[in-house]
């Protein structure tokens, strides 16, 4: 332990005994005012003060070894107190005893309300999951049914059938996230082949739109999970083309960082004092607000997604010019055995 947390138990010792002190004093001042009352020979009552006063030091640096000792159990309990409570050191004194009863009481209670609060998410995540699940059932006979007549009215129809399917998407993603890291599968991967497979779920957007696709030649393996990166591909496109009218999207490896893809659109463009919250959860900004098209999750996924595959996310924009999502592939740090 260092210097200064040592100084500061003993101190902390000395104030919370000062009143025993002080009475010790008293008495060893009362018992040398009496012999000197009595004329004693001034060696007697020196040495009856020296030997009070080394019991009085034993005593107490006994006790205080205690109390040093005591005060680092307490501190490696506090690391452990939301899982354990049994090593809690014994006390005599009948305080204490109180105190540590209260603990146990407000332990075992906050036990209990944890057990129901994980038993309650795990129901309401089992039927979300089991709901995402289902809808699908009806989302695929609805888009059968729309394509066995080709005419505008099933085309728009279908597209949003399609939006209905993101937000499914965006369900089970989100269900999944926080229980993710036992279903991370890391291997290398093309990220060409990757990223191909996010445009060509967007195919129809880009038609429909007259959005120009500048997909540059993208010579990279990365570590990844293919899955959730998918994932994070197709909410960055999605978003590209929701707040681009016209003009491109382009999507190229950032020359001037080493493995970093780069997916830039020429759309409306986000709002400087928006950028430092864009990946806050259910942080829409005044895009959002205005088009009423941002549910403020699907960034925050990407960046929660992102992080737990050790990549980084960033985003630059202009308003009115251009908006570009950078994702950093270069800093992995998962060992592959």
């Amino acid at each position: 332990m260092k210097e200064e947390n040592f100084l500061f138990i003993l101190f902390s010792y000395i104030k919370n005994h000062i009143k025993t002190i002080i009475i010790y004093c008293i008495f060893i001042l009362t018992f040398l005012l009496v012999f000197s009352l009595y004329s004693l020979e001034t060696e007697a009552i020196a040495y009856a003060f020296i030997l009070s006063a080394n019991i009085g030091i034993i005593f107490s640096f006994y006790d205080f070894i205690k109390y040093y000792k005591k005060h680092k159990a307490l501190c490696i309990l506090k690391n452990q107190i939301s899982t354990n409570l049994i090593k809690i050191p014994l006390s005599k004194n009948l305080i204490e005893l109180d105190y540590q009863d209260i603990l146990k009481i407000l332990y075992d209670e906050k036990i209990e309300i944890a057990s129901t609060a994980d038993n309650k998410e795990t129901e309401m995540l089992d039927y979300y999951t089991l709901w995402v699940h289902q809808i699908k059932t009806p989302i695929a006979a609805m888009r059968l049914l729309l394509q066995s007549e080709n005419n505008n009215q099933n085309k728009e129809l279908s597209t949003e059938l399609f939006k209905i399917e993101q937000y499914v998407e965006m369900v089970l993603g989100y269900l999944r996230i926080e229980n993710s890291s036992s279903d991370l599968v890391f291997q290398n991967y093309n990220l060409s082949e990757i990223i191909k497979q996010g445009i060509r779920k967007y195919a129809n957007i880009f038609i429909k739109k007259s959005i120009t696709l500048d997909l540059k030649e993208i010579d990279c393996n990365v570590l990844t999970d293919e899955k959730w990166l998918v994932f994070v591909i197709e909410q960055i496109l999605s978003n590209a083309l929701k707040y681009t009218n016209k003009g491109k999207i382009s999507i190229y490896m950032d020359d001037n960082e080493e493995k970093t893809l780069v997916i830039e659109d020429t759309g409306i463009g986000i709002e400087k004092e928006d950028l430092p919250r864009v990946f806050e959860k259910g942080f829409t900004g005044y895009n959002g607000r205005m088009n009423k098209k941002s549910t403020g999750i699907g960034l925050y996924l990407c960046k929660k997604i992102l992080n737990k595959l050790s990549h980084k996310i960033t985003i630059t924009s202009e308003v009115g010019v251009f908006t570009k999502v950078k994702i950093d592939f270069s800093s992995i740090k998962t060992i592959i055995e």
